[in-house]
Order: structure tokens, then C-alpha cells, then sequence
């Protein structure tokens, strides 16, 4: 059971809120549908429903609030707007990287793909999808965890006749599974031909909710519709038969050549025509939307059933698949935020592209520094001139870093329908993970290249390799992996891929210059030889190639750009931590 109490939006200027007092109940088994104008607050409810919008009230789905639902994906499957996914993904990429954040098994992705009918364009790019695909893959995205819910907002939106009942027809074998299903339309009509009850809102405020019966009794009003071109003529004839039949009828002309009897049926209008001789091109019996505040119509020809539901709905799922099938639960596991980075990583042509534009412009650099000759070789290998604040490297590992988060903000996929991106820690540490691995894979890889290059243009002998290698190599990678992690904090923090590049440029242009400054000032001690007390601090030595990494990793800490880049973290880690782990949606 779904059930919404009291939900109100907060107010507007001027205006009056988008939802105002809304109750209502979504029973498992049925299909509710949503109804009223454009305006009417249907969407407005689905938000505040999933806590998307600020503004009061309550949402129990079987009993519990969604604050206290551990698994979302597993118990409500949310349908708003366009795909929110990066154009450059792939379809299946889209889902499999869904699935791993979801803890759902990679075969499920398959399995939707084809339910929603969508075989045969997994391997398309959603930067290039046809609406009514988009429409279908993000009902598969719903539809990932087995929700027991669907909240969707007008699915049928984009998608043609034949797509339209497909969707019907899985919605219906949802509900018949003992699911629950809501949905928002603007067409009277089709609620009334798909859903087991309607819940009518105008103006942000509940008008009726009822079985779709009543409300197409209380609401639809049958006509018939004849085109003609003696309108008014035959509007006259009916009127006046009608009247000598004492038959309540009501004939009204629009555009000359369109004739809408209301009261009547077709054998009656077309007798009719056929007595006075007027021609005939179009005879048909439809409904038309009264509003959703409008009486039943006196004297209108309304069944005591209402209209013909069963003739346009689409036929359920058959009968051996009506009971629930046991369903697999996502998997709880530290690693599902680590599986959805990687396949997020690997599903966009962004990374390839930043790490092979690194390389190619540090083996460029490295060469033109090696040709003068009176480079140092840290400064060669890691293609770093002085007017530069950091190395190609570190700052792609920065923008990689920035991207794990800005994409997230800018391409929402992981909690479309319910949010920004959830910042929880283990997002935040499977981000912090995979951007070290990528800045350690792209710090070594330019270091070989850049060195690979010295000795092809200058050879072997002029490029040696110093015998403080493991101090210089531990130096490298820390600022590369310092760097990245910058990017992650600072886009994390900021919502924005920028803002994740502005913090990696900040430390080297702005902290270093002043936090030398402040070291190089008089003082009356000094901290030189920070690096081998920390040494002493920590303990006795390890083995001889471990202390050379340690001796160079103590060696970064001490200096002036280690220690703006730790301070620089260590705030971008606290701001983090007091902005985003905050009521966000749960792993």
C-alpha cells in the first residue's frame, strides 16, 4: 500500500502552492493514475512523495517512510523526466552501471532490456536515442531492482500507439504480480482505459478519488462526432427530431463542417442524415473529457457500467505469470559503489581521451625540457616546466577526478527520480579509490613514456636513471594521487566538474606561494627536517627498498606544496562531510 498524507509543497510567491493538502492511497494489484491539467500539481506530488522537493507531509510505501527504506531500488522504481545519463553511454553500459550501484546481478540488465523492448539497441549511445526509446530505457532503469512500487511520471509521453500498449500491458502485469503502480496523465480517456483507480487534481488539491467506473460515469461524456458539410443543417434536424421524441439531445457545430450530438448514438444521427439527405463523411461515437470538477451530465446517454473498458485495454500477462515470482535481493556488499565507479569509468570515452591527450603532451614537453639540457631530470620525466603550476599529469588526474563527481551532478544517473547524486561515505571512498588508481596508472605510464622519449631523441646514456629513484618516484605519485583526490573533493563538495579543477589549481597557484611565505618568515624555530623526525616519530625502519618509498613519502609531507596539498584535503574532506552526508538516499 502506498499512501500519501498531507503532502503540501512549500509556497510560491505570490501563488499558491503546487500541491496543497494531498491524501491519497496507491492499493497493491491496481494501477492508479494521477489525473488533472497541466499544472494540476501531478508532478509536484510525485517529487514531494520522494522527498525531491521541500514542503510537508507524509509517504508510506508498505508502511515506511522512504527515510527508512534501506534498499530504494529494491522497493520503488521512479520514472521522471528524460534519461538521466551521460550521452556518450551506451545503453547497456547505462544499466549495467544502474545494476552495480543497485546490487543487482549484471544478467538483470538483459532481462529488462528485452521486457521494455529494447533488444537490439543496447550497443546504441543514449546521446542518440529516438524519444520513445528513451521513454522505454528509463522504465527499464525502474524496473532494475524489482521494485514493488513504479512511480512514473506520464510514461506514455513521447511513445506511439503500438509502444503505448506494450507499456500498458507491463504496467498491468506489474500490478496483476501484486505490485503497485502510479502514474500521472493528462488524458482523461486513457486512465479510464488503464488504471483500476483515478485519483483527480486540481489546482494542487484532491477533487475525487475513485474507481476508474465512477470516475468515467462522473466525467466522461459520450458524443457523437459527424463530419459534414450541411453541419448546421443536420444539427437543426436532430434538435428537432429529438425534441419530438422528447429525448434530451444537444447538438452543437465547430468549424463549419463538424456536428457534436450529445445524447444521442450513431443509428439515431445517421437515420437521421439519411431522411433529410444530407451527406455524410465521418460517424463516430467517442468521449469527451468534462474536467475534472464537471457534474454528470443530465439526459447523457452514460452505460450504468461507464464505457467500454475492456475493448482498448491491453491484454495482462498470462495467467501462470500472475503470481509473483520470487525475486533476487540486491546484494549488500562494500563493493557496490565500487563496481558502479569502475563501470562508470570504463563507459565513457572521457577517460581514454584525458589520459592519452596526458602522454602525448608530456612526451612533447619532456623533449623540448631534455633538449637544453639544463632541466633536472625529475623536471624532465615529469614534463614540468616552470610555467606551468603543475604537470600534464597531475593536472589530468585532477580533471579526471573532477569529472568522477561533476559528471554525477551534471548526467544524475545514479538516483534518477530521487535526488542529487546520494553523497554517502562509500561513494565518496569508492570515487577516492578508483581516482588514485587511474592517477597511479597515469603518473607511472607518463613517467615511462617521458623517459622512453628522452632516451629515443637524446639516448641512453645522457638520460640515466638517479640512484634516488624510489624518493623521486614516491614524490611523483603523490602529487598525482593528492591532485586527483583534490578534483573529487572539490567537485564533490562544489556540484560541479570546475569547481573540482579550481581546487587542484588553487593549491600551486595560490596556497604554496603563500604558505611559503609564511615558512620563509623570521621565526624563532623552524621546521626543517620535519621528514626524518617523522621517521623517528614513526618507529624502527622496514625493509631497505620500503624505507627508500617511506623516506620519499615523509619527504613530500615536509615540503611546502605536501603540506598545502594535505591542508588543502583535509578542508575539502570536512566540508564534504558537513554539506553531503546529510538525508540522502542510502547504499
Amino acid at each position: 500500500m502506498l499512501q500519501a498524507i498531507g503532502l503540501t509543497s512549500m509556497p510560491r510567491r505570490d501563488r499558491p502552492p503546487a500541491v496543497d493538502d494531498l491524501t491519497f492511497e496507491a492499493p497493491p494489484g491496481a494501477v492508479t493514475a494521477l489525473v488533472g491539467p497541466r499544472g494540476s500539481g501531478k508532478t509536484a506530488a510525485l517529487r514531494l512523495m520522494l522527498e525531491l522537493d521541500p514542503g510537508r507531509g507524509l509517504t508510506y510505501f508498505r508502511g515506511r517512510p522512504l527515510c527508512r527504506i534501506a534498499q530504494p531500488a529494491r522497493e520503488i522504481g521512479v520514472v521522471l523526466g528524460d534519461v538521466p545519463g551521460h550521452p556518450s553511454r551506451t545503453v547497456r553500459g547505462q544499466l549495467r552501471m544502474l545494476a552495480a550501484g543497485a546490487g543487482v546481478p549484471a544478467a538483470r540488465t538483459d532481462e529488462v532490456i528485452h521486457a521494455v523492448g529494447l533488444g537490439g539497441l543496447e550497443g546504441r549511445r543514449l546521446g542518440v536515442l529516438p524519444r520513445g526509446a528513451e521513454r522505454r530505457l528509463a522504465l527499464a532503469a525502474a524496473l532494475l531492482g524489482e521494485p514493488h512500487a513504479l512511480l512514473l511520471d506520464d510514461p506514455g509521453a513521447g511513445l506511439s500507439p503500438a509502444e503505448r500498449v506494450r507499456l500498458h500491458a507491463l504496467l498491468r502485469a506489474h500490478a496483476d504480480a501484486g505490485g503497485t503502480v502510479l502514474c500521472t496523465t493528462r488524458d482523461a480517456k486513457e486512465a479510464v482505459r488503464n488504471a483500476d483507480r483515478v485519483v483527480t487534481l486540481d489546482r494542487g488539491r484532491l477533487v475525487a478519488a475513485q474507481d476508474a467506473d465512477d470516475f468515467a460515469r462522473t466525467r466522461l461524456r459520450p458524443r457523437v462526432a459527424v463530419r459534414t458539410p450541411h453541419a448546421a443543417r443536420l444539427a437543426a434536424a436532430v434538435t428537432q427530431e429529438a425534441r419530438a421524441a422528447r429525448r434530451p439531445v444537444e447538438a452543437v457545430t465547430q468549424d463549419g463542417s463538424l456536428l457534436l450530438v450529445y445524447g444521442g448514438d450513431c443509428a439515431q444521427v445517421g437515420d437521421t442524415a439519411f431522411r433529410h439527405g444530407v451527406p455524410v463523411h465521418r460517424l463516430t461515437e467517442e468521449t469527451e473529457d468534462a474536467g475534472p470538477a464537471a457534474p454528470e451530465q443530465e439526459g447523457a446517454a452514460v452505460p450504468a457500467d461507464g464505457p467500454d473498458r475492456g475493448a482498448d485495454r491491453p491484454v495482462s500477462a498470462p495467467a501462470g505469470r500472475q503470481a509473483r515470482r520470487a525475486v533476487r535481493r540486491p546484494v549488500r556488499s562494500p563493493l557496490r559503489p565500487l563496481r558502479y565507479e569502475l563501470r562508470r569509468v570504463a563507459g565513457i570515452p572521457s577517460t581514454g581521451l584525458v589520459a592519452a591527450g596526458v602522454l602525448a603532451v608530456s612526451a612533447v614537453l619532456a623533449v623540448l625540457l631534455g633538449r637544453g639540457g639544463g632541466t633536472p631530470l625529475p623536471a624532465a620525466l615529469a614534463a614540468w616546466p616552470d610555467l606551468l603550476p603543475l604537470p600534464p599529469a597531475a593536472l589530468g588526474a585532477g580533471l579526471l577526478g573532477a569529472l568522477s563527481f561533476g559528471e554525477e551532478y551534471r548526467h544524475p544517473a545514479l538516483a534518477a527520480g530521487r535526488g542529487a547524486v546520494p553523497r554517502r561515505l562509500a561513494l565518496l571512498l569508492a570515487k577516492l579509490a578508483v581516482a588514485a588508481a587511474l592517477a597511479l596508472l597515469l603518473g607511472a605510464l607518463t613517467a615511462g613514456v617521458d623517459l622512453a622519449a628522452l632516451r629515443l631523441f637524446y639516448g641512453a646514456d645522457l638520460i640515466a636513471v638517479p640512484d634516488n629513484w624510489a624518493g623521486m618516484s614516491a614524490s611523483w605519485l603523490g602529487l598525482v594521487v593528492g591532485c586527483a583526490w583534490a578534483g573529487v573533493l572539490g567537485a564533490g563538495v562544489f556540484r560541479a566538474a570546475a569547481a573540482g579543477v579550481a581546487a587542484v589549481l588553487f593549491v600551486p597557484v595560490a596556497f604554496v606561494p603563500l604558505l611559503r611565505q609564511v615558512m620563509s618568515g623570521p621565526a624563532v624555530r623552524s621546521v626543517a627536517g620535519l621528514p626524518s623526525r617523522l621517521g623517528e616519530f614513526l618507529g624502527p625502519r622496514w625493509a631497505p627498498s620500503l624505507d627508500r618509498w617511506f623516506a620519499g613519502a615523509l619527504e613530500v609531507v615536509g615540503q611546502p606544496a605536501g603540506v598545502a596539498l594535505a591542508l588543502t584535503l583535509t578542508v575539502l574532506l570536512c566540508a564534504y562531510v558537513f554539506t553531503g552526508l546529510r538525508g540522502q538516499a542510502r547504499w
